[in-house]
């Protein structure tokens, strides 16, 4: 599978998830935790479209509220692209701080707003984070602690898998007591390559797999 056909899947992606979600002229509505949520994206870039990895952990984070109870909790997600997943945490109960790319972040910020404002028990922070690049100036390990770390479909044919390993490792680290919630469709080569490097780096559980969908959940704590 190669970029064209990454391509491809965005714009063929918008049906497979019927009758929980809709699409038309550029907004996305979904709904999980007892709301409507409408996401505005853009096919500008691969980080302003929802992807299945996102829908994915969405649906099993509201599903499995016991085993995964994110209320008055503190949650990272990383690429969080339309957030999408961050508004679900917010909407759970959670104290989310969603980051991405610079340019990803007013589309990002205006989808939080629009979808949690009134409806959260915590407002949900923005901020930026480039993989990889200063994590101990920018989030030092002394000061953030988050007891949850989301990623969703951020693996795919990129260049920068060793900075997002590195970027986990950060925020999972030992001691930390933090678990993260990994979800990815496997398209290409580097989803299998990435997902060995990622179980010997934590100790992890696959929590589910979703054939139909290729996606996998995975659930990781950092290795003592």
């Amino acid at each position: 599978m190669n970029q064209n056909a990454l391509t491809g899947e965005a714009l063929g992606r918008r049906n497979t998830w019927e009758p929980s979600v809709y699409y038309t002229l550029g907004m996305e509505s979904f709904y999980f935790a007892g709301h409507y949520i409408t996401i505005h994206e853009s096919m500008d870039t691969y980080g302003a479209l929802t992807w299945p990895g996102a829908i994915a952990l969405c649906q099993f984070l509201e599903n499995n509220q016991q085993q995964v109870n994110l209320r008055d909790n503190a949650v990272l997600e990383i690429g969080a692209g339309t957030g999408l997943l961050c508004i679900v945490a917010s909407l759970l109960g959670a104290w989310v701080t969603a980051t991405d790319l610079p340019d990803i972040l007013p589309n990002l910020t205006f989808n939080l707003l629009r979808n949690t404002k009134g409806r959260c028990r915590y407002t949900p922070q923005v901020t930026a984070l480039t993989w990889g690049q200063d994590l101990e100036r920018d989030f030092p390990c002394s000061s953030y602690h988050y007891d949850y770390v989301l990623a969703a479909d951020v693996v795919y044919h990129h260049d920068s898998l060793d900075k997002l390993l590195e970027t986990m490792r950060h925020f999972c680290r030992p001691g930390s007591q933090t678990t993260l919630l990994w979800a990815n469709k496997i398209r290409f080569q580097s989803d299998l390559k990435f997902t060995e490097s990622f179980e010997s780096s934590f100790n992890t559980t696959l929590l589910t797999e979703l054939p139909q969908e290729e996606v996998r959940i995975y659930k990781a704590t950092a290795k003592q």
